[in-house]
C-alpha cells in the first residue's frame, strides 16, 4: 500500500470493507426507527471510505437511501443501475468539468466505485435509515450481466468472481 494512503488508513482507523477499499463507522444516531420492513434500524450512519488508485468497491445494492460525500484525492466514478439502465456520475472538487461533491443513490440501486486517478479518493457515505450489513448485498456478475449486456466489461471489472 503506498505510504500516502497507509497514513490515511492508520490516522482515521480505518479498516479493509468486504466490496473493497477501507472503511470505518463514525456516526450511528441513537435515534431508533420502528415498523420498518427489515426491521428496527438507527436513524442513520456515517461512514469513512477510502480507496486506494485500482481498487474498486464491488457491485452492491443497499435497502436504505445513500448519500456519498466527497472529501480528498483523486475524483470517484460512481456507477449506479436501476430499471432506467447504466447512469455515471463522478464525485470531486472540479464542479467545472461536471464532478459534483455530494450523490444520493436511492434505496435498492446498484451501485459500484472505483477512483479515478493515480493516488487515492477518500469519501463518506450517509445512510439513512440506518445502514445494517443485513441490507447489503453483493450484486452476482451473472445478474447484471444478463439484465445489462452492453455494460459487460464494466460489471467485469467491478463485480467479484
Amino acid at each position: 500500500m503506498p505510504a500516502e494512503v497507509d497514513a490515511i488508513v492508520r490516522a482515521l482507523g480505518l479498516a479493509p470493507h468486504p466490496e473493497g477499499g477501507f472503511f470505518r463507522e463514525t456516526f450511528r444516531a441513537p435515534l431508533t426507527l420502528e415498523g420498518l420492513p427489515q426491521g428496527p434500524r438507527a436513524a442513520s450512519t456515517a461512514i469513512y471510505y477510502l480507496l486506494p488508485a485500482g481498487a474498486t468497491s464491488a457491485f452492491h445494492r443497499v435497502r436504505s437511501d445513500e448519500l456519498w460525500h466527497f472529501y480528498a484525492g483523486d475524483p470517484l466514478e460512481l456507477h449506479l443501475f436501476d430499471e432506467r439502465g447504466h447512469a455515471q456520475h463522478t464525485l470531486g472538487p472540479d464542479l467545472s468539468s461536471g464532478e459534483r461533491p455530494q450523490l444520493v443513490v436511492p434505496s435498492g440501486t446498484v451501485q459500484g466505485a472505483r477512483a479515478a486517478g493515480a493516488r487515492y479518493t477518500l469519501v463518506g457515505c450517509t445512510v439513512a435509515p440506518g445502514f445494517d450489513f443485513a441490507d447489503w448485498q453483493l450484486v452476482p456478475r451473472e445478474e447484471l450481466g444478463a439484465r445489462f449486456p452492453s455494460e459487460r466489461a464494466l460489471i467485469e471489472a467491478l463485480t467479484r468472481r
